[in-house]
């Protein structure tokens, strides 16, 4: 049985625009990448053809793992959950006791995590620490760097 995928609407949106980039972008292109290498002559002892059919291989792989996730996706409506305690989606503001910083993160899938964008990924230490607790928790997580303590400011969605 398929591992299913629980994401925002926004991630299924944009891993379904990326599919469908690689479908009719990059699919053509190394198809093309082959056809050339093909024309250059004798395929036994052509390196560029090589690359380019084991490049191709890796896009169909790709693109299956991505048919697969989007096909056992279930997506998240924050809209139906409750904010008293921290779960996936939901938004948390918190304070870092040790920088005296705060901080703001949603916590989403696996496949939907970008530190960047403040999406901390459900099976991180700092998420797996704040799940299940409550606005004004402290929460100590042991991190690579040590332990961090957390203070539970908001939970939104």
């Amino acid at each position: 049985m398929a591992e299913v995928t629980y994401m925002t609407r926004e991630g299924y949106n944009k891993l379904k625009e990326e599919l469908e980039h690689m479908r009719a972008v990059e699919r053509p292109a190394a198809a093309a990448a082959i056809a050339e290498a093909r024309d250059k002559g004798d395929l036994s002892e052509n390196a560029e053809y090589d690359a380019a059919k084991e490049a191709q291989a890796m896009l169909e792989m790709r693109i299956a793992n991505m048919e697969a996730t989007l096909a056992n996706a279930r997506i998240l409506d924050g809209s139906h959950m409750n904010t008293d305690k921290i779960q996936i989606l939901s938004k948390v503001k918190l304070l870092n006791h040790t920088t005296k910083k705060e901080v703001e993160y949603t916590i989403v899938s696996e496949k939907e995590a970008n530190l960047k964008a403040g999406k901390l990924s459900i099976g991180t230490p700092i998420a797996q620490a704040l799940l299940g607790h409550k606005k004004g928790d402290k929460v100590e997580v042991r991190v690579p760097a040590g332990l961090i303590c957390f203070e539970i400011l908001d939970i939104s969605f």
